[in-house]
């Protein structure tokens, strides 16, 4: 089964601030790339580059990754990964997400490609845990790393 991956879980993979959620992004990518089971939106390779480059002022004014390491990151990325670009039918289910979920624009955006191509879950801890959006559901991978855990409803409701 594809899964969809949040922005959030490429950026936890260079963030040293919460080593429990960098171990966790890692093994879900490694273990993503073994499975052959992950899918990119292109959206979270331009978010992560901006997301890691940001100046930090915990991190002693320090990015996650200089600009140099972060380019080349997102181009692995894209090697790595396949990768969903977007289309009308993304852009029109995006904004539908917008008006029937409240989901800001990027989180619809995000949503929108795995509806729009079939992908059955989103791997993110920026959407509800277990919520299902039209065909979609959200797995936080992230719960466990802090001690949470909640049940899953069944994916396809029988």
């Amino acid at each position: 089964m594809a899964r969809l991956i949040d922005t959030n879980i490429l950026v936890y993979r260079f963030d040293p601030r919460d080593p429990a959620k960098q171990q966790l992004a890692a093994d879900l990518l490694r273990d993503g790339l073994v499975g052959d089971d992950l899918v990119l939106p292109h959206q979270a390779i331009g978010e992560f580059v901006a997301a890691v480059t940001r100046v930090r002022s915990d991190l002693n004014g320090s990015p996650l990754l200089s600009r140099q390491d972060a380019l080349a990151e997102a181009e692995a990325l894209m090697l790595q990964f396949p990768v969903i670009y977007p289309t009308a039918d993304v852009l029109m289910a995006a904004l539908r997400g917008v008006a029937t979920y409240q989901l800001s624009w990027f989180d619809a955006h995000t949503w929108a490609c795995a509806e729009v191509c079939g992908i059955p879950e989103i791997l993110s801890e920026d959407f509800e845990h277990g919520r299902h959006y039209g065909r979609v559901r959200v797995v936080n991978p992230f719960l466990g790393a802090t001690g949470q855990v909640q049940e899953l409803p069944a994916l396809y409701a029988g």
